[in-house]
C-alpha cells in the first residue's frame, strides 16, 4: 500500500468516527506535500466540508488531532487553509524499510493482464546500426523492460527492412562497383561492406541520375521473383544479418519475435485489393492505388505504385493486422523516430477507416532525434558514427578512466575487460535513456563517462561503493537480521528518512513512468538515489557505528539502496557491477 493509499484509508476511518459518514477512501485526494511546507502528505479538505459542515481549517484541524490520536504511523500535523498537512511517523517509515527489504519483487507491478507489443531497432538492410539506431535501440529495449516491470505481458519485436528500393540501390552499386567482394575476400564486416555500397550509390547517381532507373528496373524484376536478383538479395541480406546479429549482442539487445518486410508487404497488398473492394482506396487511371485523406486534413495516399510495387506503408498495413490477430494486442508501440510523426498518423487513420477496432490501440513512441557536436548525421553520404565504432569508444573511454582511479590493481585482466564492458555500456544507455524521449539529445562520448556527474558510471560507482561496505561488514561477521528494525530506540535519522522515503516511491515512479512510456524518469530516479546516498555516506559513520542495531539498521538501509539502483539498472539495461 502506498503512502497515499494508507492516508486516504486512515482519513476516511477519522471521517465516519467525526461526522457518521462513509467516505470512499479511493475518491480522497492526497498528494506529495509541497516542499515550502512542513509534512509529507496532504489531504485536500475542501470536498469534505459537505460532510463535516465546518470551516476547512475546523475540518483539517478535526481529521488531523483524530489521525494523531489513532494512528501511531501519523505523528503530526498541520492545517493550510484547506490543505491538511501529515508527517507520517518513525513507525510508517521503518515498517515501510521493513517491507522493502522483505520483498524481492519491491518495484514490480502486480500483473495487469495486458498484452503489448514494442517494436523497435526495425532496419534497413542496406546500412549497418548507426547512432541514431542505437537511441531507437536502447529506447525500445528499455521501454520493454519497462512495461514488463509494471505488470504487462510484453513481445519484443523487431521488423527488418529487407527489400525495396534502398536495398537495391546497394546491390546495384556492389554489382557494378565491388568487383565480387565478400566479407570473408575483404575482412568487412558484413553489414558494414553492403553500407559501403549504399554510400557508392550515392556517388554513382550524383555522376549519372540515370542509375535510377536500374534501381527501380532491379525492384520490379524482385517482386516478380526473378531468380538472379533474389539470390544476389539473399547474399547481401545474410551478409547484413551476420553483422546486425553482432552489435545487438554487444548492445545486449535481444528480440521476442522478427518479423520481414519480404514476408509481410504480401499481406499488405491483400488488405489494400480489400480496401479497394470496400470502397475506402481508389485507382487512378495509371493503375496505382491511393487513399484520399484531404477530407481528414491530410494528403492524399499511395499504396501500390503503378507498376504493382508497394510502398513502406503497405507493409505495415499487414504486419498490424497480423500482430493483433496472432497476439491478441491490448496495445501496439512503434519507438520510431519523430520524422515518422506523419506516416503513423496516416497509418492509424487508415486502419480505421478499414474498420479496424483497434485502430486505436497503436501507439507511436516519437522520439527526437541524436545530434553529435559537429551537427547531423548523414548516412548516405557516410557521414554517421556507427554502433560499432561508438561501442568501441566507449569501451576505450572506459578503460582509461578505470585506469586513472588507480584502483584496478588486485583484478586480473579478463575481470579488467568485463567491468570496462560494463562501465563502458552503463555509461552509453544511461546517457541515452536519461533524456526525455521527445527531445533531441546531443551525445558526448567523453561527458557520459564521467564518474561524478549525472552518468551511469556514478550510479555504478555508488553500487560498488556500497558492495564494498557490506563485503567489509561480512568480513567482520556482521549480519544484519530485519527484526533489528523493530527495536524502539532504532531511529532514523532525517537523512535516512529521506532515503527510505526515496526508496519506498519507487513503485510509483515504475507505474508513472511507465505510463509515460519514459524511462528517463527512472534514470533520474536512479540519480536522485545515489547522489542521496553519497551524501549520507559522506555526514553518517557506518561500519564505525558502535551501536550494534543502529550498524544493523544503516547497512539493511544501504543494501536496499543498492538493490533498488540494480532493478533500476535493469530497466535501463546496464549492469552494476560489484567493484569498481
Amino acid at each position: 500500500m502506498t503512502p497515499e493509499s494508507f492516508i486516504a484509508a486512515k482519513a476516511a476511518e477519522a471521517i465516519k468516527s467525526l461526522y457518521g459518514v462513509e467516505a470512499d477512501a479511493s475518491t480522497l485526494q492526497v498528494q506529495a506535500t509541497r516542499k515550502e511546507f512542513e509534512g509529507d502528505f496532504t489531504l485536500v479538505v475542501f470536498p469534505l466540508l459537505r460532510m463535516s459542515r465546518t470551516s476547512p481549517e475546523q475540518t483539517g484541524s478535526a481529521i488531523g488531532e483524530w489521525l494523531c490520536a489513532n494512528v501511531p504511523e501519523i505523528s503530526a500535523f498541520n492545517v493550510v487553509k484547506g490543505f491538511l498537512n501529515i508527517l507520517l511517523s518513525q513507525l510508517y517509515w521503518k515498517e515501510a524499510l521493513g517491507s522493502i527489504v522483505s520483498d524481492p519483487s519491491f518495484g514490480t507491478l502486480p500483473a495487469t493482464g495486458k498484452n503489448i507489443m514494442v517494436e523497435f531497432s526495425s532496419p534497413n538492410t542496406n546500412k549497418p546500426l548507426h547512432l541514431g539506431h542505437v537511441r531507437n535501440n536502447l529506447l525500445g529495449d528499455s521501454v520493454s523492460k519497462l512495461l514488463a516491470a509494471a505488470g504487462n505481458n510484453v513481445t519484443k519485436t523487431t521488423l527488418v527492412n529487407d527489400r525495396g528500393v534502398h536495398i537495391c540501390k546497394s546491390m546495384l552499386a556492389w554489382q557494378e562497383r565491388f568487383d565480387g567482394a565478400t566479407p570473408e575476400s575483404t575482412g568487412i564486416k558484413g553489414d558494414h561492406l553492403v553500407g559501403d555500397c549504399y554510400v557508392e550509390y550515392a556517388k554513382m547517381e550524383k555522376e549519372d541520375p540515370s542509375v535510377g532507373d536500374k534501381v527501380h528496373e532491379m525492384l520490379v524484376k524482385w517482386e516478380q521473383g526473378d531468380p538472379e536478383v533474389r539470390a544476389l538479395w539473399e547474399k547481401m541480406n545474410s551478409w547484413v544479418f551476420a553483422g546486425f546479429d553482432q552489435t545487438y549482442k554487444a548492445l545486449g539487445i535481444s528480440f521476442d519475435k522478427t518479423y520481414y518486410e519480404h514476408d509481410t508487404y504480401l499481406l499488405g497488398k491483400e488488405i489494400v485489393m480489400r480496401g479497394l473492394e470496400m470502397g475506402v482506396f481508389q485507382r487512378d487511371p495509371d493503375g496505382s492505388v491511393w487513399c484520399d485523406l484531404t477530407a481528414d486534413g491530410l494528403d492524399r495516399k499511395i499504396l501500390l505504385r503503378s507498376d504493382g510495387t508497394s510502398v513502406y506503408i503497405t507493409q505495415d498495413l499487414g504486419t498490424a493486422e497480423r500482430r493483433f490477430s496472432e497476439y491478441k494486442l491490448d496495445s501496439h508501440i512503434y519507438v520510431v523516430g519523430n520524422e515518422q510523426n506523419y506516416h503513423f498518423q496516416v497509418l492509424k487513420l487508415i486502419l480505421s477507416k478499414l474498420g479496424y477496432e483497434w485502430a486505436d490501440q497503436i501507439y507511436h513512441l516519437s522520439y527526437g532525434m541524436v545530434e553529435l557536436p559537429e551537427g547531423k548525421m548523414k548516412s548516405r553520404e557516410g557521414t554517421v558514427v556507427d554502433a560499432d565504432d561508438l561501442l568501441e569508444k566507449m569501451y576505450e573511454e572506459a578503460r582509461q578512466s578505470s585506469e586513472e582511479s588507480g584502483k584496478l590493481a588486485d583484478l586480473t585482466d579478463d575481470e579488467k575487460k568485463e567491468l570496462y564492458r560494463q562501465i563502458g555500456l552503463g555509461a552509453l544507455k544511461y546517457f541515452i535513456i536519461k533524456v526525455d524521449p521527445k527531445k533531441t539529445m546531443l551525445f558526448d562520448p567523453r561527458e557520459s563517462i564521467d564518474f561524478n556527474g549525472n552518468t551511469g558510471p556514478f550510479i555504478q560507482y555508488t553500487h560498488a561503493r556500497i558492495c564494498s561496505i557490506l563485503r567489509k561488514a561480512s568480513e567482520q561477521g556482521i549480519t544484519p537480521a530485519q527484526s533489528v528494525l523493530d527495536k524502539a530506540d532504532v531511529e532514523l535519522s532525517a537523512k535516512e528518512t529521506r532515503i527510505v522515503k526515496l526508496l519506498n516511491g519507487y513503485p510509483q515512479k515504475v507505474a508513472e513512468a511507465a505510463a509515460a512510456l519514459s524511462p528517463a524518469l527512472i534514470a533520474n530516479y536512479a540519480y536522485e538515489l545515489a547522489k542521496e546516498f553519497n551524501q549520507y555516506y559522506h555526514d553518517t559513520p557506518i561500519l564505525r557505528e558502535e551501536d550494534k542495531s543502529l550498524l544493523g539498521m544503516r547497512l539493511l538501509l544501504i543494501d536496499s539502496v543498492a538493490s533498488v539502483l540494480r532493478k533500476a539498472a535493469a530497466i535501463m539495461g546496464f549492469e552494476l557491477p560489484q567493484r569498481m
